[in-house]
């Protein structure tokens, strides 16, 4: 469990991972739950939640319990879940998906809060790049809130064969970028939209800018050169929701 806490490549090969707290325990859809761990004196207080009963449970000692943990102050109960996998087809089954595409985000409270306000702008799917931060990190998870178990995502070794295969699918790809051509909020984004979010520091890569149909900007005043990603990402998602509402 320490080992899973602490390393992506684990959690690939052994395809769990964990996720921490009361909240993430009660929403985790029980079919992927593997295991359910409760502190003794979480289980002495509190006993396991009713959502949890048929599931495989054990209760350890409070110390090990904070061995467990990724946490400073740890809840008490943690479960180790089996990983989502789905498919480009699943994201896109909808008609005029709304997508993010993230080009190696690094940051893990960036990542989670984006897909945590996808879920609440109605996003369909995101798209990661394999050089993104591993969205079973333990500060990911928590940062979602519980979206990672209903976002649907995937991660894409070649981001330019995906900007083609939405093209085809008549999704419109457009870039932040400083140089766009309008700002967000002059688009149409009533048909398949994708936005393409860059890395933190660098910003979109100019292969992906290039291969984006469109080019979008964000109004900045002062000096500023730059929006945290996850702020950006959600101007544009809420900015879909407000003109398909």
């Amino acid at each position: 469990m320490i080992q899973l806490q602490k390393k992506g490549r684990l959690r690939r090969e052994e395809d769990c991972f964990i996720a921490e707290g009361v909240k993430m325990a009660l929403e985790a859809p029980t079919e992927h739950v593997l295991q359910v761990y409760m502190s003794e004196s979480f289980e002495r207080e509190k006993g396991l939640p009713e959502q949890l009963e048929n599931l495989p449970c054990e209760v350890v000692e409070d110390r090990i319990f904070e061995q467990m943990s990724d946490t400073i102050t740890p809840q008490g109960i943690l479960c180790l879940i089996r990983q989502f996998h789905y498919t480009l087809e699943e994201l896109l089954k909808k008609e005029s998906p709304l997508l993010l595409v993230l080009e190696d985000l690094q940051d893990p409270g960036n990542v989670g809060t984006i897909f945590r306000t996808a879920e609440g702008a109605g996003v369909d799917g995101i798209i990661l790049s394999h050089n993104s931060v591993d969205i079973y990190n333990p500060k990911t998870i928590r940062s979602t809130m519980g979206s990672v178990y209903r976002m649907p995502f995937l991660y894409a070794d070649d981001l330019q064969k995906i900007l083609k295969m939405l093209k085809k699918e008549g999704i419109c790809t457009y870039a932040a970028h400083l140089d766009g051509q309008n700002t967000y909020d002059r688009e149409d984004y009533r048909g398949g939209t994708a936005f393409l979010i860059g890395n933190e520091g660098n910003g979109l890569s100019s292969e992906l800018t290039v291969g984006a149909q469109r080019r979008i900007r964000i109004p900045m005043e002062g000096k500023l050169e730059s929006l945290n990603a996850a702020v950006a990402a959600a101007l544009l998602m809420y900015e879909v929701h407000r003109q398909r509402s």
